[in-house]
């Protein structure tokens, strides 16, 4: 059973009471993130993320560690381009002690000098992390050249040069402004009355003023680049993608099984042709980043340097396949059950249901049960799809980034034959058209 409250102060109090689990999960969503900081802010949601665990004016962070770990719990946070969440998981019994450490570690954190510059040097460490961890990295570097100076395409955990310079006063003064209550939900599902859980919340978290900045989000426009980065690795690292649909688009279903069908699993199109058929890739997928107001849709594969055209081309030739013929029924029906299968086994999981809990609320003002949702599925038809790849696979319209030991004289080798009037200018990136809402 699904319930909502709002406390006075605007907090939304959402709750999923599954009785048969012996656990519960609580999340703290604060409706900011990177695409909402200035430039100059970037990464400041996601030091703040770290901050929040590093002591209060009761509990020092070994306090915060030792209380979660003594009752086998987890307690982590989370920071998007939309949101940023902080967590925790424990048995039933303990949730008493998970609202306790939340809501201390929320409201009372101390932001102290000296463990601001310690967790700085962890995050700059992390930020090398990405840097060194070149199937991550090569997301953020599409990112940008997608999105280009637009705030989406700022990376979330920000640039060492910017975490460098935030001031303690600029970390508070952002805190303050915009972690405030009718910026919030707390999502709760698990073993748990509603009731209890708005009085415990309620309690926790009445002090918590309002009145959040207005934070005005301009839609972005994606690019149209080809770009590389040289960098001596193993493999090339290659992103190929689109804009794709909004988390709230009517359309959002037939996305899903389009990415299904195109690269979302093992029996994929893409899976099957360029790892098990001609085993030009360890790994291959295409996956479905979506928010408030636009999306993408975005293929990853990593190959050697020498088959990077050929990986390219198969990609390109799947995007005009899917836009010239549509996908067979029984295909189309495979897919379905798959995303059903998905839907339901991550049930099993009471930080799945917290968390798509607060997505509905974020994204929809509502709950969508699960019936709906499988209906929504059910619906989608092989017309939908197919006016779909048509229109997010136009030639026109394709990003493509690479990371790794290529230079631009060989991708404009590469792609001379497979991509004709996308190669590289003298400078890292090519050429740039925008397109989409603005």
């Amino acid at each position: 059973m699904e319930q909502k409250s709002v406390l006075d102060n605007g907090i939304r109090v959402l709750t999923e009471t599954v009785p048969y689990h012996g656990s519960v999960c609580i999340g703290i969503w604060v409706l900011t993130g990177s695409r909402d900081e200035q430039e100059s802010e970037n990464g400041i949601c996601h030091f703040i993320e770290h901050l929040l665990f590093k002591g209060t004016e009761t509990r020092t962070a070994q306090d915060i560690a030792r209380a979660i770990d003594s009752v086998g719990g987890s307690m982590n946070a989370s920071t998007g381009r939309e949101c940023t969440c902080f967590y925790a998981k424990v048995l039933d019994n303990h949730f008493n002690l998970a609202v306790d450490l939340l809501s201390d570690v929320f409201l009372h954190s101390t932001f102290d000098p000296r463990e601001i510059e310690r967790e700085r040097s962890v995050v700059l460490q992390e930020v090398k992390m990405v840097e060194d961890t070149p199937d991550d990295y090569v997301h953020d570097l599409f990112s940008r050249a997608f999105w280009g100076d637009h705030p989406m395409g700022q990376p979330v955990i920000g640039s060492v040069e910017k975490i460098q310079a935030f001031s303690r006063e600029q970390i508070m003064r952002y805190f303050v402004e915009r972690y405030r209550s009718d910026r919030m939900i707390i999502s709760v599902a698990g073993n748990v009355e509603h009731s209890r859980v708005v009085d415990m919340v309620g309690e926790a978290f009445c002090q918590l003023p309002s009145g959040s900045p207005t934070i005005r989000r301009v839609t972005p426009r994606g690019s149209s680049t080809t770009s590389v980065l040289r960098r001596r690795i193993e493999q090339v690292h290659i992103c190929l993608g689109t804009e794709g649909v909004a988390y709230g688009s009517s359309r959002r279903f037939a996305s899903y099984l389009l990415n299904a069908v195109l690269g979302g699993g093992m029996s994929s199109r893409l899976f099957q042709e360029i790892r098990e058929k001609r085993g030009l890739a360890y790994s291959v997928y295409s996956y479905l980043p979506s928010y408030m107001d636009t999306g993408l849709l975005v293929v990853y594969a990593a190959t050697d340097r020498k088959t990077v055209g050929q990986v390219i081309e198969l990609i390109l030739k799947e995007f005009e396949t899917l836009r010239r013929s549509p996908i067979d029924r029984e295909e189309l029906a495979r897919s379905k059950e798959q995303l059903k299968g998905n839907l339901l086994l991550s049930l099993e999981n009471s930080d799945n249901r917290m968390t798509r809990l607060a997505r509905n609320e974020m994204y929809f003002g509502r709950f969508l049960s699960v019936d709906e949702v499988i209906d929504q599925i059910e619906t989608v038809t092989l017309d939908q799809i197919n006016e779909l790849a048509s229109e997010l696979f136009r030639p026109e319209h394709l990003c493509l980034t690479l990371l790794g030991p290529m230079t631009q004289s060989q991708l404009n080798r590469d792609l001379i034959h497979v991509w004709p009037g996308r190669l590289l200018s003298s400078n890292r990136t090519g050429q740039r058209r925008a397109f989409g809402s603005g």
